[in-house]
């Protein structure tokens, strides 16, 4: 499946993605924002790999490239922990080709991905965890339609210190308007 929305394409993340996707990881600037930031080694990233393509084949999960205008990958996006009798999906995203933050392809692949989301898939709530610190990505999902919806106190610690971690989500409703 891919979706084409505005200037980037979103596609299936595939094999011959995988040393793109490890370097990423590994670079502590994009990798500190995610669930893990620790380096992995290899045999255990190619091994999550696989795994999240099989929940992907068992439609749990659902993992997107991110191209840009010239096609190439600058990031990923998707959906996990998909719940098919509630309607609710994690969302991530990552960003990994640094000299694209803050040129808005964050936000297009996001609304790409809830477009697909709410009106394809028919899923009524995507939810995300926050990291407090991250105000860059805290304020596209506000642009995105996100809404804070609690907070974590100091569940994260990072860099010497405790951060809190915010719960944002977002309504088929809201971002539809009912249509």
């Amino acid at each position: 499946m891919v979706i084409e929305h505005k200037w980037i394409r979103l596609r299936a993340l595939e094999k011959k993605d995988l040393p793109l996707l490890a370097r990423w990881w590994r670079d502590w600037e994009v990798g500190r924002f995610l669930d893990e930031y620790l380096p992995l080694p290899q045999a255990e990233f190619e091994r999550r790999f696989e795994t999240m393509l099989e929940a992907q084949r068992n439609q749990r999960e659902l993992h997107y490239g991110i191209e840009d205008e010239q096609g190439k990958l600058i990031g990923a996006v998707g959906l996990g922990r998909v719940d098919w009798k509630n309607r609710n999906a994690e969302l991530y995203i990552a960003i990994g080709e640094k000299n694209r933050w803050d040129q808005g392809y964050g936000t297009e692949a996001i609304t790409g991905l809830l477009e697909f989301a709410f009106r394809t898939l028919n899923l009524h709530r995507i939810w995300l965890p926050a990291l407090a610190l991250n105000q860059r990505a805290i304020r596209c999902y506000e642009k995105c339609g996100f809404q804070h919806e609690g907070r974590a106190r100091e569940a994260l610690f990072q860099e010497g210190r405790y951060h809190d971690v915010l719960v944002m989500g977002i309504l088929q409703e809201e971002f539809t308007g009912g249509v």
